[in-house]
């Protein structure tokens, strides 16, 4: 159903997600499956990007986060039964899952495999600032509109002073013999003290 949907266009697409995880094979096929999308895929994180759901978030070619979302990071986890060695052939399944999660978190973050193996071994959780930190998400979700336009207008204090004392200059700069030098001098001086 998600290869289905994912195809169904084409061109940047944006992925929401909000999920507190699940099944790693299935999230190991969305992953791939974004990972091998041919256009720009944004990733937003507006709730809770956990476990499982944080590997598929890896796949963005840029991941935003909500202010106030958060992501988990955690080794895999699974139910087992029987005797000792089936107890150590799912700590040996365990072992292989937890290498493969480091390789989606590692292609993202540049962090080393051992840092990532023990932020996992810690159950780390990160609000967005600690992501973008640690490179698991690109930046925040911004409020485009409280933005303000960058070409709405440019004011520097310095060339205003400078243009009014200029125009002032300019304007009282004899063009008779009305106005002495003595007075423009006195004007000059004057200005002076206003010029930054």
């Amino acid at each position: 159903m998600f290869h289905d949907e994912l195809h169904s266009g084409s061109g940047e697409i944006v992925i929401w997600i909000n999920s507190p995880g699940g099944d790693c094979i299935a999230a190991s096929r969305i992953y791939a499956m974004l990972m091998d999308y041919a256009d720009h895929i944004t990733v937003k994180i507006d709730g809770i990007a956990a476990s499982a759901a944080s590997v598929i978030a890896m796949a963005g070619t840029k991941v935003l986060m909500a202010p106030t979302a958060l992501m988990m990071i955690h080794n895999p986890i699974t139910l087992a039964y029987g005797d000792h060695q089936d107890m150590q052939k799912a700590i040996g399944l365990l072992d292989e899952v937890k290498e493969s999660i480091i390789n989606a978190y590692e292609l993202k973050t540049d962090l080393d495999r051992t840092a990532l193996s023990q932020l996992m071994d810690s159950e780390t959780w990160m609000n967005a600032n600690k992501a973008v930190e640690l490179g698991f998400a690109d930046g925040m979700i911004e409020d485009s509109k409280k933005a303000i336009p960058t070409n709405a207008y440019s004011f520097s204090m310095k060339k205003a002073e400078v243009s009014l004392v200029n125009k002032i200059t300019e304007k009282y700069r004899p063009k008779s013999e009305k106005v002495s030098t003595t007075e423009i001098s006195e004007l000059e001086k004057r200005l002076s003290l206003i010029k930054p």
